[in-house]
């Protein structure tokens, strides 16, 4: 199996990639691990010590538990696998404090204090309620590390793949004209009046399109090996850190299936 990196924006948090001689049940695996297994920190018990805002607590604390929060993995545990047997601790839990009491104005992610500072919200613009004069906002969060399979909020990205586009020009087109017609992602372009295929654009082909119905010369399809691979990170964590971590995940689960397997002779 070979990787070859496309786009490394960790600015927009995406990445692209090439997964050469591979198969559609590990690529499809892959991303159930970064969407479900992958833990992230995320908010999840709220306890209020004032709030006299237009929003009820339980809906101030829906909001909090949506915020994407930095992680650091290599610091805290899934509670189920800390030490306290999910009791609670500073290697499975960290509390943050939010005390807004301005006279007017939108409370932001970025007033949330955490007393780890790697663990933080990634977007602090991000508005959490509008006080009004004479409003205020306490509270005290506890944030712990969880898992996308079992609420959204844990999870750290959206991925997806599709097959790598293999496009073919066997003959001579005799209308190219209809071709560029449908192509909406400039896949083709016409040079000296003749169909070529723009390789910068091909990985962009919509495999839906069947431009075989127009000219039998112009063939589309999709590898059964090579996949286009894409990423793109909530904010918890990078992308790389994303990927390995679903790997060590996949290995993880391997291991145990093979002892499973070797109780079961």
């Amino acid at each position: 199996m070979e990787v070859r990196i496309l786009e490394n924006s960790k600015e927009q948090g995406k990445l692209s990639f090439i997964l050469k001689d591979s198969a559609p049940v590990f690529v499809n695996t892959l991303r159930r691990l970064m969407i479900d297994e992958v833990p992230t920190m995320a908010i999840e018990e709220v306890e209020f010590a004032k709030n006299n805002s237009i929003l009820y607590d339980e809906m101030i604390a829906h909001r909090l538990g949506l915020i994407p929060l930095k992680t650091d993995l290599r610091s805290y545990n899934l509670p189920e696998r800390c030490k306290c047997e999910g009791k609670g601790c500073n290697r499975c839990q960290l509390k943050l404090v939010l005390k807004a009491t301005k006279g007017s104005g939108v409370v932001y992610a970025s007033e949330i204090k955490s007393k780890d500072p790697a663990i933080k919200p990634a977007y602090g613009e991000m508005p959490i309620v509008k006080l009004l004069k004479g409003q205020v906002l306490e509270l005290e969060a506890t944030a712990v590390l969880g898992k996308g399979k079992r609420h959204v909020k844990w999870s750290p990205c959206h991925a997806y793949y599709k097959y790598k586009p293999i496009v073919e020009i066997t003959g001579d087109v005799k209308n190219p004209e209809a071709i560029i017609e449908v192509d909406h992602n400039n896949i083709f372009e016409i040079k000296d009046r003749k169909l070529v295929v723009n390789k910068d654009k091909m990985l962009d082909c919509d495999l839906s399109v069947d431009f075989s119905e127009i000219d039998k010369n112009v063939k589309v399809s999709g590898s059964s090996t090579d996949f286009v691979f894409y990423v793109e990170s909530f904010g918890q964590l990078s992308c790389r850190d994303i990927v390995v971590k679903a790997m060590e995940i996949f290995d993880e689960q391997l291991d145990e299936f093979a002892e499973e397997l070797k109780k079961a002779k």
